[in-house]
């Protein structure tokens, strides 16, 4: 007798704790999550809300490209860091900073520019490179002025301001340049106003 009360007892324990086991289980993981992924929304909210109310007082463009192609068959492609869009009936024609431009021409040279800033001009169908402007050709020429425009709407390239250069020929001092087509259809890097050159003959000659 006592040796089936024993096994009766042992057969409820085992059945209870089968039951309870799992409940108490289930009841510590809902405690876990409740205490360790506690939602603040208000920590969230002054971050979101500084964003968006800067993003309404200044709006801007994050990384804008244009990509386009000129009347005569040069590819275009402008990258920008950030954007600002003008304001209409202004004066303000909007500013670009950290400019790359890259134009490729039908005959396989290329001309890639950067500079420090930049803006659209509508009304001349052009981009204004300015804050110091780098151009490096495919014919291995390098040079640096304050400024370029470049024309959206065919392949012109001109300088503002002073102009000095580095290439083949050795070093190059002029007032202008002008990159674009010539009147045979060829493309052509045209140095103008006063033209210095220090001939610099290549090494080993």
């Amino acid at each position: 007798m006592a040796a089936a009360r024993i096994d009766n007892f042992h057969s409820r324990l085992v059945l209870w704790l089968k039951i309870a086991l799992p409940l108490v289980a289930l009841g510590l993981l809902a405690t876990l999550f409740l205490l360790g992924r506690t939602v603040r929304p208000e920590d969230a909210i002054p971050y979101a809300t500084v964003d968006v109310e800067d993003r309404l007082r200044e709006p801007r463009l994050t990384q804008p490209a244009y990509e386009g192609m000129t009347s005569d068959g040069s590819a275009l492609t402008i990258k920008a860091a950030e954007a600002r869009p003008g304001v209409p009936g202004s004066t303000n024609a909007g500013q670009a900073t950290a400019l790359s431009a890259l134009l490729e021409m039908p005959g396989g040279g290329n001309a890639t520019m950067m500079s420090g800033a930049g803006r659209l001009d509508s009304a001349g169908q052009r981009v204004v490179l300015t804050d110091g402007v780098s151009l490096t050709s495919s014919t291995g020429y390098r040079l640096t002025m304050p400024g370029v425009t470049v024309g959206l709407n065919q392949t012109d390239v001109t300088s503002q301001g002073a102009v000095l250069a580095s290439g083949p020929l050795g070093r190059i001092e002029a007032g202008g340049m002008h990159l674009g087509q010539d009147a045979a259809g060829g493309y052509l890097l045209d140095f103008t106003g006063g033209v210095r050159l220090i001939y610099l003959p290549p090494k080993g000659n």
